[in-house]
């Protein structure tokens, strides 16, 4: 199974976790879960950034439901088996 289809499949069973920082970046381009979700599910990985001890992030690139393009960035935790959404952003 593909990496991205992995991210999809976290989404789809809701075993991701949305970051604090995530949350108030959300906030601040006045999206939802949904729109996060949305974007995951109908985009595609943008960037693999491997430069990071704590693991690869993933930069997925789609469309909000309202068609804004969004990117989330999320990684794997292999401790806890969850997708974490790090940030997120309207381009």
């Amino acid at each position: 199974m593909g990496i991205l289809q992995q991210i999809r499949e976290k989404v789809t069973n809701r075993t991701y976790y949305l970051s604090s920082h995530a949350e108030e970046e959300m906030w601040a381009d006045s999206l939802e879960r949904t729109d996060i979700e949305n974007a995951i599910l109908k985009g595609r990985i943008e960037k693999k950034l491997t430069c990071d001890l704590r693991g690869t992030r993933y930069c997925v690139g789609g469309p909000s439901l309202d068609l804004r393009t969004i990117h989330i960035i999320c990684r794997f935790d292999e401790r806890s088996e969850l997708l974490i959404i790090i940030t997120v952003y309207v381009l």
